[in-house]
């Protein structure tokens, strides 16, 4: 799983990504309805949560102002993610909004870039398979725009995939 980059008041606090704040709670209670999560709520580092079959990552690694990493800060911040991706062996990227959907598109050259929608598959022609998802933000989540149902249809279809690889 791909999201943004950790957020300030979240990872850069807790020191683990989605933890410790409301996008968290609603990534891990639907991480807890797949089956990838021990437990539905996160708090901090530390606190016996465990993940099966996933890992969370971040296209950035430092806590951009506004919430909107520079080109620069992107580019060197992709190596990191490229190498986390090639040492988990992954057949499958959840990519937690357009950010993630279009690093990830980087990372593995994809041209033409497809465009990114909530529930858009691509597979690269090395058979991983990227997924747009909605990013559980508070504006997405409180608005309607992800809804729980949307994130466990995704996280169901990715489980689906990565079980036939």
């Amino acid at each position: 799983m791909l999201g943004l980059a950790p957020a300030a008041h979240g990872a850069n606090r807790t020191g683990r990504y989605f933890t410790g704040d409301r996008s968290g709670d609603f990534l891990f209670a639907s991480l807890h309805r797949a089956g990838y999560s021990n437990t539905p709520v996160s708090r901090r580092a530390g606190d016996g949560l465990r993940l099966q079959g996933l890992w969370i990552s971040a296209a950035v690694r430092c806590t951009p102002p506004k919430n909107k990493p520079t080109p620069a800060e992107r580019d060197q911040c992709l190596p990191y993610a490229a190498r986390e991706l090639e040492l988990l062996n992954a057949k499958v990227v959840v990519c937690l909004g357009a950010f993630a959907w279009d690093c990830a598109l980087r990372l593995y050259d994809i041209r033409p870039k497809p465009k990114f929608a909530h529930g858009a598959e691509h597979t690269t022609p090395s058979s991983i398979t990227l997924f747009g998802c909605y990013h559980p933000s508070q504006q997405n989540t409180f608005t309607g725009v992800l809804t729980p149902s949307m994130l466990d249809a995704v996280l169901s279809r990715a489980r689906e995939l990565a079980e036939k690889r």
